[in-house]
Parts: structure tokens; sequence; C-alpha cells
């Protein structure tokens, strides 16, 4: 198949390099892109990235008629670490587990999982299939637990010192003075590893009686790596450790041996050359000097294997929160994601930031706009004015290589979805009423019709945003209010009861709540910003503050057109004196 002509973006230029690279590595052979997740909680949207970033790249590689698999390595085995704040059913006592695999260590309370690391993966598996990502997953647990890795385990036994020399010339640097922009203080991936070796301060294995040791077995009575390896024959594969959690010792072979791991820095690069891994991108943690990517990139060599290609990828973020921790509870997911928001958008925020670019998903009003420049670009997209890169971006958004993603018939604007939402609380015939309003030419005749949009919008509503923001309809017209009203005042009010009959649709309410100020200043209802003076901008928000208060008692509300829909011809009549 010829090459893509979407070749002006990010993902269509690192799928020529991949599959150059992967002629040249393994020719004839699917291309091999890679992620690693690690369910030791909330699977966050920060995590997303490791995936989003491969998915792209390979799909763009189905298109052009290419076979690629996208391995999804879950880090099931790796240990328990401690326990994370915020996450329900689970309390200080889950600590007694610190320090086993991750599928042994039981599920929070109320799960239907069988242990820890299936509960967090279960909600991810689901997102992902939701977003359209086509992945084939490996649990570590089964590769090291059925004796798949027991020939590379071995090996890399046998050149533990070749091995030590390489992570040598790192141990021996100091770290730099002044941290990249950016960059965790602490990777939390090599930390786990470095608790997980049992030893301060070494993230890539033990330094015992039997040498520096790149594999950590997990004891057979507690199920803890609080171990220490004693003593170990090349000849035999016979191996003493010790554990320093309950006091069990013992003797194995380890040429049948499969309860344990090789160390973080050793385990990555080994599957890489398992696995052969063409591209998989790096987190800006993995990526400084010293760190796992770039030591793995040595160590890969002991195996066979070549460092993949890939990017290094910069952090996702929330509007109004902080940079996201998996090690903190409360992180929002793709799952959270994916109540507020339909697949396409949240794919399209990944797929239009190059890799090294920070973005941020919207959890508040921000989603708002988000969805209005969603909007836009679809229009564009559909009568051909959008940018070469922007309409890449947009394919990518809404369909992968096996077809067309769902998407919502009728896709009204979020923020009208939400105000509708917002106002009629639940009632969906007051929803479907107000709805099939808006354009009175084109009736809406069900609200599955604008779903799953309309579903995202109320979440949105329900979820994220404050009780106290929240739009209540007044029940009695304020009288007062009324009352103290200038003949001005009163004008206005007049204008547009007069007008509420001929123009009860959307379009028709944004032209009259715009015009009437206009009108008042002695201008057509119809006058551009342009034939108008500054100060007719200062007397619609005069006005639109005086409808708020009369409506919903507040200075601001949502878009005025849907709220007149929403109240409804007679109530607003008797809201606003007539």
């Amino acid at each position: 198949m010829a090459q893509s002509t979407e070749t002006t973006d990010w993902v269509s230029r690192f799928a020529d390099e991949v599959i150059e690279e992967s002629e040249r590595r393994a020719p004839g052979k699917p291309v091999v892109v890679a992620s690693g997740l690690s369910p030791s909680g909330p699977i966050h949207l920060g995590n997303l990235r490791e995936v989003m970033t491969p998915h792209l790249v390979a799909d763009e590689i189905r298109r052009r008629g290419h076979q690629v698999r996208h391995l999804i390595s879950w880090d099931d085995y790796d240990r328990y670490r401690k326990v994370p704040a915020g996450i329900a059913g689970v309390d200080e006592s889950w600590a007694e587990h610190i320090g086993k695999p991750l599928t042994s260590v039981p599920a929070p309370k109320g799960s239907s999982h069988p242990n820890w690391a299936e509960h967090f993966k279960a909600a991810m598996i689901e997102s992902l299939a939701e977003l359209g990502v086509e992945f084939d997953g490996i649990s570590q647990t089964e590769q090291y637990t059925s004796g798949v890795y027991r020939e590379q385990i071995l090996h890399a036994i046998k050149h533990r010192g070749d091995i030590d020399a390489i992570l040598a010339q790192y141990r021996t640097k100091k770290a730099p003075a002044k941290k990249q922009q950016g960059q965790k203080p602490v990777d939390e991936a090599e930390l786990e590893a470095a608790e997980g070796s049992g030893a301060a301060g070494e993230d890539d294995g033990s330094s015992t009686a039997a040498g520096y040791f790149p594999y950590k077995p997990f004891c057979g009575n507690c199920e803890k790596d609080l171990t220490t390896v004693t003593s170990y024959s090349d000849d035999s594969t016979e191996l003493t450790y010790a554990c320093t959690a309950c006091g069990f010792s013992e003797t194995v072979r380890l040429n049948e041996f499969n309860r344990g791991k090789l160390v973080w820095k050793v385990d990555w690069p080994m599957r890489w050359a398992y696995e052969g891994v063409v591209f998989e991108p790096s987190g800006v943690d993995h990526s400084s000097p010293g760190s796992s990517f770039q030591v793995g990139g040595q160590i890969v060599g002991i195996f066979g294997g070549k460092q993949p290609i890939g990017p290094m990828y910069a952090f996702v973020g929330i509007s109004g929160m902080a940079k996201m921790s998996s090690s903190r509870g409360g992180v929002p997911t793709p799952a959270d994601a994916l109540k507020i928001m339909e697949p396409q958008l949240l794919r399209w925020l990944y797929a239009r930031r190059r890799p090294n670019q920070s973005f941020k998903v919207a959890f508040d009003q921000e989603i708002q706009r988000l969805y209005d420049e969603w909007d836009r670009l679809d229009a564009k997209v559909a009568d051909g004015s959008a940018l070469p890169a922007d309409v890449a971006a947009h394919s990518r958004a809404v369909r992968t290589a096996a077809g067309e993603l769902p998407r919502t018939p009728r896709p009204l604007p979020y923020r009208t979805l939400a105000s509708v939402a917002d106002i009629t609380a639940g009632h969906e015939d007051q929803a479907l009423r107000i709805l099939s309003e808006l354009d009175p030419e084109q009736p809406l005749t069900s609200l599955d019709e604008a779903r799953p949009r309309y579903d995202r919008a109320e979440a949105w509503i329900n979820a994220h945003v404050p009780a106290d923001q929240r739009t209540i309809v007044r029940d009695e017209p304020d009288a007062e209010l009324l009352k103290s009203l200038d003949e001005q005042g009163r004008e206005s009010l007049r204008l547009l009861l007069d007008g509420l009959a001929d123009h009860w649709s959307l379009d028709g309410l944004t032209h009259l709540v715009y015009g009437v100020p206009k009108v008042q200043a002695g201008f057509s209802a119809d006058a551009t910003p342009k034939e108008l003076p500054p100060e007719i901008k200062t007397a619609q928000r005069s006005f639109f503050a005086l409808l708020y208060h009369l409506l919903v008692g507040r200075d601001t509300g949502p878009r005025l057109p849907t709220l007149l829909l929403a109240v409804g011809q007679d109530r607003v009549r008797a809201l606003l004196g007539e």
C-alpha cells in the first residue's frame, strides 16, 4: 500500500522511521512497538501517554498496510511499594503486603477482581477498548512465574560482571546540580526498583556475599522481596537467599526456580531484546542522565538486542491541578476523563501535540472551550478548509485502521448540552423539549440523537461543577428589582418580551438578546460590532446581568439563549414582570 498522504504530523514522521528501522532489524516481520504500565494504583492520564504515543504510530503503520504488534507489558510482578492514599476500600492495614508482587496483594475491598493488579488493570483495559486502542497484553507475572524468561535470567546472572561494570559508570557520577524544568525530582519507577532491591540508594541490584546480583527472589514464606542472596553457584545455578522480613531462608536451583525477577534496569532492556521492540517512548523521568532508558541502551547489548527508538514524552496535567503521580490517590484516570468527554476528544488531545509538548486535560470550565475548538475543527475538516496537520490529528481522533469510532449523531455544542443538563437537573423530558427548540427547522426528536455527548455533559455538570455554581431558576419574580428599574431598564425588558415569540430558537434568541441594547441605542439589531461604538458592549453586559438576576438571581449563568429556552416562554414572561 502506498504511504499515507498525511505526512505533515509527528505521527507520520515516526511511522516512517519505525518502518525503516524495523526493516533493518527484522525484515519481513511484524513491526513491534511497546508500552509498559504498572497497575500499582489508578493508571492515570499521564500513564495514558505511554500508550497513546505508540498506539498512534502503530495505527498509522497499520493504515499503510504493514503488520504491527503493540505490546503492553503489565508490570504486575513489580513489588507493592506503598499504600496509595485516597483509594476506596484501602487503609493502612494494606501495609502488611508491602514487598509482595502486585498480583499477590488482595484487591481493594468490594472489588470483584482476584488481586490488586487485576483490579487496576481492568479499568484501563476497558478505557483502552473505548478509545479504540488495539494491543497485545503481556502479564509479567505470567512471564516470570511460567519460566518464559529463565534463559534470560541465567544469561543476566552469567554476565552480571558486565552489567555491574556498565552500572558502575553511573554510580560514581554526581547528580546534575540543576534539574531540568518539568523533570521529576525522583524517578518513581526507579525508586520502586530501588526499594524492590532492598538496598537504600541502589536501584540496579544487590551487592551481597555473592557479589553483584541483578535478580531478586520473592520469599517462599512471606512472598516479599526483602531478600538477600547469600551464595550462588554458576555451575549448578544453586542459589541461597535469606529473607530479612520473616527470617526464612532456602536454597533453590535457579534453572528451575520461577519466583523472582530481574531488577528494573536489567529487566527492561532484557524485554526489549526478547520481544524485538523497535519503538517505545519514555517519560522525562526515564530519560535523564543515568536513568533506566539511557543505561538500558547499553545493557540491551548483553542480551543481543538493540535499544528501541522513540521520543521522550512530556507530562500531562489536569486543569487546575499539579502534575500527576500514581503513587497518590485521587488522580484522574482515562475512565474519569471518558465520563465527561467522548473518546474522539481525548484521542485528539494526545494526537495533536508532539510527544515532547506538555498539555492539560480539562476537568473544569476549560472543557467547554476545548469542545468548541474541536467542533470548529470538525467543521473545517468537513468543508475542506483545515490545515493538513490538523486534518491528520482529526483523522487519528475519529478513526483507527479498524474503522470509525462511534460518534454522536447530532453533536450539539457541549456548553449548550451542559447548560440544559444543569437547568433540567436530570429531567429528560424537559431536556428534550429544550433541545428540540434549538433548531425548529431540524428539531431533535430523541435524546439518543444527542448521545453520548449529552450524557458526558450531564456527567461533567454533576461531578465537576460546584453546587454554588449550579443554575437554579427563580420560583417567583424579583418584585423589588423589577420595581427599582428605571425607564431604560423597563424598555429593555419590553423589547425582549415583544420579540420572544418570533425569535424562539437558539439563533433567534441570540440575535434578540444581543440586539435589544443596539435598538435602544438607535442602531439596527443587525448592526455588526464594527458599526457600533464601544459603549454598546457595556450596555449588553448590563442587560445580560439584569436578565440573569431576574431569572436565576446571579450575575452570570448559562448562555442566555439556552437559559431562556430552558425556562420556557410562559415562565420567562412571568419572571420578567409581564
